[in-house]
């Protein structure tokens, strides 16, 4: 694998037509990932899709947007989490940004969120954290760090993860690294100057790329579908922010991906 896509739904229905063609595609331009379930079939399609790649791996939990909807089955969930092709919990976490969503859900969201945390330890896999700030504020990561400040006191070391899609802050930001918690960024960086700050001040040992596809295309694709290979692009918009040389920002990103997913890393 030369780039690594740490979090991408290519079993979702965007992706029906063209699925096979694209992963092909994939493999050539030797992009690996973690596809990313939000719910338990979708966790399901995720597995059944990476079961024979060596590239390719899962994640399974459930979105906090979905936990007034669904059922937050653990018996289900650990099923799925002893297949050694998961390498991650989630995604789970906190969601504040629909204020019709977040009306009576910030205690179920924080609950469901608690029972990854504990499946994550107890399978000693990384959390891949979802949190999303209501408007103008900070507030779904500063519960966030609350919440893993007391897991880390309970749980150690054996309490790690991924915060994807990172667009807090630099105090955020601060706080997750001090837990030694990893921040993952996409192509937004291409098209917006909101995050440069904050990965300037980060640690290359603690980036990590994605593309959240179908989502969050890099320019000038904006508004159509974005698809793994846009990863590369992240890791150019990386080097440029850190001023570093771009073969080695891609040869630590995927070292970071190894440390913490403990997924091979090949530098070619």
């Amino acid at each position: 694998m030369k780039y690594f896509d740490a979090h991408c739904h290519v079993q979702f229905p965007e992706f029906e037509e063209d699925r096979v063609a694209l992963l092909s595609s994939m493999e050539e331009a030797e992009v690996g990932g973690i596809v990313v379930g939000v719910d338990h079939d979708s966790s399901q399609r995720a597995l059944d899709l990476v079961k024979d790649s060596s590239t390719l791996f899962a994640a399974a939990g459930l979105h906090p947007n979905y936990t007034q909807t669904k059922e937050f089955e653990v018996d289900a969930f650990r099923e799925l989490l002893k297949d050694p092709k998961m390498v991650a919990v989630g995604e789970c976490g906190l969601d504040y940004f629909r204020p019709e969503d977040v009306a009576g859900a910030v205690g179920l969201q924080r609950e469901v969120f608690l029972k990854h945390i504990e499946l994550a330890t107890e399978f000693q896999k990384p959390l891949m954290i979802h949190s999303r700030p209501s408007k103008g504020t900070q507030d779904a990561y500063r519960d966030l760090i609350d919440m893993l400040k007391s897991a880390k006191q309970e749980y150690g070391d054996a309490l790690s993860g991924n915060v994807h899609f990172f667009v807090g802050g630099i105090d955020e930001a601060r706080a997750l690294l001090e837990l030694d918690f990893t921040l993952s960024y996409t192509a937004v960086l291409t098209f917006t100057h909101d995050y440069d700050e904050v990965v300037q001040f980060a640690p290359l040992s603690h980036l990590i790329t994605e593309t959240d596809s179908p989502y969050a295309a890099p320019a000038p694709n904006r508004g159509k579908r974005n698809d793994p290979r846009a990863v590369a692009s992240v890791v150019e918009a990386i080097a440029r922010l850190k001023s570093e040389d771009l073969e080695k920002v891609r040869v630590d990103i995927l070292q970071n991906v190894h440390r913490v997913f403990k997924i091979p890393s090949v530098s070619l």
